[in-house]
């Protein structure tokens, strides 16, 4: 009979039902143990380099490798874990020392550089005749494993993760164990990079006829109001003998609507083999994907053997047009858009790298508010939920691979970073690699750059690629065949080099370095703080103001990615010790916006932006000029102090205004006027901090021991006014199925500890702020967060899990 649409879809929503057994996919997160080990003692490394491990399958002797090893010894944690945010700061004089943030990790230190793992799970034995995989999304760095005293494999990069069938390993009747160590003793960039296992580890059960990871290629093209989509399904085959099966895909819109389906295609794989099946559907009035409207699809691919549905998937992806004009700039669904980008690395204050998912949607809501429309992951792969993050909150994404390197092994790492990102409607460029000073300008660069543009090309011809050059005016090497010629720094020579290759889109792959710490106003060498303006950059940089400028007034540049949107642990420029964080972010590592946030933003965003800086609590300074600075999109601003003012100013574009002004305590006040409309601001002198007052992020969480909130702290007075240069220590009470997970309050020179006992949880504040990081438990119920500073009246905040 002809089916109505009602029973076409019911049919569909039977068959996902009927299916719904066919895989999993189990978080091995929880329940984890660690040791330390050790890179020069053997016996502190549990014989792990006296024992021969490696001259035969299932060998452990008496090692820790041994499923019978006893660890109840062992620190638990839970995964994600970095083991380096908890370990003290070190004063060294070696560079990578300081580049890492003073950390004790590395080859000088061999008691802290290398962690043990291991894990007890079981297996429901009803399922023996299913395959068995697992998955590690990052673990940093060089990680060698084993199931059952089985090695499984060893996975080199500390940023691209890898899957390992362990099918033959798994054992139905006892615990399975799983070991992992990890070995940080080499590091990979000039940043903080943190240690251990670090984001999810998964158990994913299948058929053995199944779609392996990243088997899912969805890409579309856009012919007016209606979109072709393109889904290629890989379908790998590990039975002993022949299969036979057959596969089909339907996608739906966000809301679970079936839109269309394609017709079973069959297929016959050969033993442990895979065929890619490439199917075609058409979409009417597709919704696009935008930075406003980051509308997402989803595509349901289906592997079936005789009538049995033994595998499928569910792939979210979004339809968009990119357009990159040498000339006009960039187009994104036919609107131009100037590319506001930061670039930033993957730790936050409290948790270095071992970010609960909650945390990238922060992180990228945050860049969102301030005008940035684009994320440079460097110079790594980004985690998986961070693209989650920015599909879902409308960010672009600029995806880099960590070398320029087309060895076998960055080959595989280039690979998989492609397959297992090129659905995600955020990326929308890659990046081959960033400043290989080495082999950028000459043959070498450019023959690798070739070969690495030829992969992109085959594992996604529906994208792009750049290199992030720290050239001037310069072609041979890489720059002669990449796509996008990107430039880091030498702002000045981008317009030379589009005069002299006018037929080459150009971006600014990394801009500014503009070096600003936060509520600080003057030069501090001792304590290790820069000026919160726009006035300090290193020789190789320049401030907001001079590249902004260059960007947004030439079509030709596509537009740039900030050096950095958050402050990160490392590379403390213009300093060294006691300075342990870079100074480069628009905001500081806990989120917090410095004086140049409001500078993008004036420029980034049609948002009303009348800002004025600095703070007016100056008691030394009665009389004295004060340098005092505007940050606006307004058409004109007039400064007033107690009621008077100080004269009015027309607001350059892409600029800012600045008055000098005699200190008196008082009210300082700016009127703005932007297309005729009054907009107004001002800063004002305060009492002495009299309270505590907590701000959580969100106030309801899930109770399903990941998701997290992120509770911020201002000291302030009797009149509610932000204290701006308070420090009291605060101390943090938590009540309820929950844990804090970290601290911080955004000072680059504070050694201060991240992580703190139970019962003892206290960070200071630093002009002003600091921040708590809460994760939820498993019961439902209300959390309770107190923080109390001494002879300050204290502050409670409650939090729902649920």
């Amino acid at each position: 009979m002809k089916k109505t649409p009602y029973q076409f879809i019911l049919v569909l929503f039977l068959i996902v039902d009927l299916s719904a057994n066919a895989q999993e996919k189990i978080s091995l997160d929880e329940d984890w143990k660690f040791h330390f080990g050790h890179a020069a003692n053997p016996e502190k490394d549990f014989d792990y380099s006296k024992t021969a491990l490696l001259h035969k399958s299932n060998v452990f002797a008496t090692t820790v490798v041994n499923p019978k090893f006893v660890d109840t010894a062992w620190a638990s944690v839970n995964i994600p874990h970095d083991w380096v945010v908890e370990l003290p700061f070190v004063n060294s004089p070696q560079v990578e020392m300081d580049s890492h943030g003073y950390k004790p990790v590395g080859g000088m230190y061999p008691e802290t550089s290398i962690g043990w793992y291991r894990k007890h799970f079981t297996v429901d034995k009803l399922k023996s005749n299913k395959r068995f995989e697992l998955q590690f999304d990052g673990i940093y760095r060089n990680a060698e494993i084993w199931i059952n005293g089985f090695y499984v494999g060893t996975n080199f990069s500390g940023y691209v993760g890898n899957s390992y069938d362990v099918t033959d390993y798994i054992n139905f009747e006892g615990e399975n164990v799983m070991v992992v160590r990890v070995d940080a003793t080499q590091y990979e960039g000039w940043f903080y990079e943190g240690a251990g296992i670090y984001r999810h580890v998964w158990l994913n059960i299948t058929d053995k006829v199944f779609i392996p990871n990243d088997g899912i290629f969805v890409h579309a093209e856009v012919k007016g109001k209606n979109a072709t989509v393109n889904i290629e399904t890989t379908v790998q085959n590990n039975n002993l003998q022949t299969s036979n099966g057959s596969v089909y895909s339907y996608i739906t819109d966000r809301s679970g609507k079936v839109l269309a389906k394609t017709a079973e295609q069959k297929i016959t794989l050969g033993i442990r083999k895979d065929v890619t099946v490439k199917q075609k559907l058409n979409l009417n009035n597709a919704h696009l994907w935008s930075l406003d409207d980051p509308y997402l699809y989803r595509v349901i691919s289906v592997v079936k053997s005789g009538n049995q549905i033994v595998h499928q998937t569910k792939t979210r992806f979004g339809i968009k047009t990119v357009k990159f004009d040498a000339n006009k700039g960039f187009f994104l669904n036919g609107k131009k858009i100037k590319i506001q980008g930061t670039n930033n690395h993957q730790d936050h204050a409290g948790i270095g790298s071992a970010l609960p998912d909650y945390m990238q949607y922060y992180r990228v809501k945050l860049l969102k508010e301030m005008g940035s429309n684009s994320y440079r992951a460097s110079h790594n792969a980004p985690t998986s939920e961070l693209l989650d993050a920015c599909d879902s909150l409308g960010m672009l994404v600029l995806d880099e691979q960590r070398l320029l390197n087309s060895s076998p092994e960055y080959i595989d790492q280039f690979k998989r970073l492609i397959k297992r990102d090129r659905n995600h409607p955020s990326v929308f460029l890659w990046s081959i690699g960033n400043e290989e000073q080495n082999i950028q300008g000459n043959d070498y660069g450019k023959k690798i750059a070739q070969t690495l543009l030829a992969i992109q090309q085959d594992l996604d011809p529906s994208r792009t690629s750049t290199y992030a050059a720290d050239m001037a005016n310069a072609y041979k090497g890489v720059n002669e065949v990449i796509p996008i010629r990107g430039f880091n720094y030498r702002e000045y020579a981008v317009a030379d080099y589009h005069r002299d290759h006018p037929n080459q889109p150009l971006l600014g792959t990394e801009m500014g370095s503009t070096v600003t710490t936060r509520g600080i106003y003057e030069k501090d060498s001792i304590r290790a703080y820069v000026p919160d303006q726009d006035i300090t950059h290193p020789w190789w940089a320049s401030k907001a103001e001079t590249w902004w400028k260059l960007a947004a007034e030439n079509d030709f540049w596509l537009g740039g990615y900030v050096w950095t949107g958050f402050d990160y642990r490392g590379e403390p420029t213009p300093y060294k010790w006691p300075n342990i964080s870079s100074h480069f972010g628009i905001m500081d590592v806990c989120g917090f916006p410095k004086n140049i946030y409001y500078y993008y933003q004036s420029w980034w965003t049609d948002k009303d932006v009348l800002h004025i800086s600095p703070h007016w609590n100056w008691p030394e300074k009665v009389g004295k000029p004060i340098e005092v600075w505007v940050n606006s999109n307004a058409d004109e601003v007039e400064l007033f102090l107690n009621g008077k003012t100080l004269g009015k100013k027309t607001m350059p574009r892409n600029s800012h205004l600045k008055w000098q002004v005699d200190y008196e305590p008082g009210i300082l006040e700016a009127i703005g006027y932007k297309k005729g409309k009054k907009i107004t601001s001002k800063v004002e002198t305060t009492g002495t901090a009299y309270n505590v007052v907590l701000s959580p992020d969100k106030t309801t969480l899930t109770a399903d021991g990941k998701d997290a909130s992120v509770v911020n702290i201002s000291i302030k007075d009797e009149k509610g006014l932000e204290v701006p240069t308070a420090d009291n220590m605060v101390k943090f009470y938590l009540s309820g199925d929950a844990k804090i997970i970290g601290v911080g309050n955004g000072d680059p020179s504070s050694h201060e500890p991240d992580k703190c006992r139970d019962g003892a949880w206290q960070r200071s504040a630093f002009n002003g702020k600091c921040q708590v990081i809460i994760q939820a438990g498993k019961t439902s119920g209300s959390i309770k967060l107190e923080a109390k500073a001494s002879g300050l009246v204290s502050a409670s905040t409650i939090i729902l899990s649920k």
